[in-house]
């Protein structure tokens, strides 16, 4: 699954703010914004289109964040994955092939869009030029790579009232992959043992 992949590799008011040219204000404010959720739970809904606009894919499921670098994706069946990291390595589960390939947790953020809302919020200037835009309680980051070995070329990262409501990837052929967040909740109390996998049974293990 393409966004999986990329995981292991974040009403127009009255008024409106342009785009800032201001790197640091848009820094700052992004940052303020990641820094107030220390855990997200959440169920998604994911849209991959190609450069066409053509739908590729559709899927829903449900997530859990935790700084610094833990999170847990769980795309639902009939495509059914899990993505768990322990903020030192990833296991990605598919049940469907018993199949589970274990890896290095990729710490840049260019390559793991999960680490922009679950990771250390100091690292993004040092990885993206970032832009904003604002309307009323709607926030809308850019973010460009400063890096050119990365798998996206462009993400949008955006917040309604302080919470993130969806994030946007292309790559450089104009795929695009839409993440709409339902039903966030911030700063729960979450159980340790969600970031952590037991191999099942029988399942056959890739280590990268």
């Amino acid at each position: 699954m393409r966004l999986i992949r990329m995981l292991l590799l974040a009403a127009m008011a009255f008024a409106v703010i342009p785009a800032q040219a201001d790197d640091e204000a848009a820094v700052q404010r992004l940052t303020q914004l990641l820094s107030q959720a220390q855990t997200i739970t959440a169920r998604f809904s994911q849209l991959t289109l190609d450069g066409t606009g053509t739908q590729l894919q559709e899927t829903a499921g449900e997530l859990s964040l935790k700084r610094p670098g833990l999170f847990r994706w769980h795309t639902d069946a009939p495509q059914e994955q899990l993505l768990v990291s322990n903020g030192q390595k990833v296991w990605l589960y598919d049940p469907d092939l018993q199949q589970v390939t274990i890896q290095k947790l990729d710490q840049r953020l260019t390559h793991t869009p999960a680490l922009l809302l679950s990771g250390d919020v100091s690292q993004i200037r040092q990885n993206f030029d970032i832009t904003f835009k604002e309307a009323g309680d709607v926030v809308d980051f850019t973010l460009k790579p400063k890096a050119k070995d990365t798998l996206f070329d462009n993400l949008r990262l955006s917040f309604r009232k302080g919470v993130i409501n969806d994030m946007q990837l292309i790559d450089s052929v104009g795929q695009r992959t839409n993440i709409l967040f339902l039903g966030v909740k911030m700063n729960a109390a979450l159980d340790a043992g969600q970031f952590t996998f037991d191999i099942p049974a029988g399942a056959d293990v890739i280590q990268e």
